[in-house]
């Protein structure tokens, strides 16, 4: 492999890791699976030479695992302070609402603003109860957002020690 190749194939790999770390903090982008297709392509185009299926395998059961914990994190924050339906769609909503005027800290004041509204107006919630929710679904995003950058990089750390090695 020429080592043209070698630079460009090690800059397409890196930019999929840097977008699947934006992606961990990002809403609605896949952050973890980013840094799986990267490492997964680095593997089809080496041949699995330098990244072998067992690697790519481990790397995949952590990207869905991440996925799947993310959705709880935030699932389970927004229902332990007594939210409902509405008060996970108004977090959802306000979260991407906020993120397209006022990127990262619109999406967070949107998270909180999205589920106490949502459950005081639809949930019928009380204004302190609504407010609690509100503060579950922030701590339950915040968790799970913290949880998938960590678990994206154990990934990149995985493969590179694969990789390099």
């Amino acid at each position: 492999m020429s080592l043209l190749w070698q630079v460009l194939l090690w800059v397409m790999t890196s930019i999929f890791f840097l977008a699947g770390l934006a992606g961990s903090i990002i809403p609605g982008m896949p952050g973890p699976p980013l840094v799986f297709a990267g490492a997964l392509i680095y593997g089809l185009l080496t041949g699995f030479a330098d990244v072998g299926w067992v690697i790519l395998l481990v790397l995949g059961v952590l990207a869905a695992l991440s996925q799947l914990l993310d959705y709880l994190a935030s699932a389970c924050g927004a229902r332990k302070f007594g939210g409902s339906k509405w008060g996970v769609w108004g977090s959802v909503i306000g979260g991407l609402v906020g993120f397209f005027i006022f990127n990262i800290p619109g999406m967070i004041v949107g998270l909180f603003a999205g589920a106490f509204l949502m459950e005081w107006w639809k949930g019928k919630k009380e204004a302190l109860l609504a407010l609690k929710v509100g503060g579950g679904s922030l701590l339950g995003f915040l968790g799970g957002t913290l949880m998938k950058v960590i678990f994206s990089l154990l990934m990149i750390g995985i493969f590179l020690v694969d990789a390099l090695s």
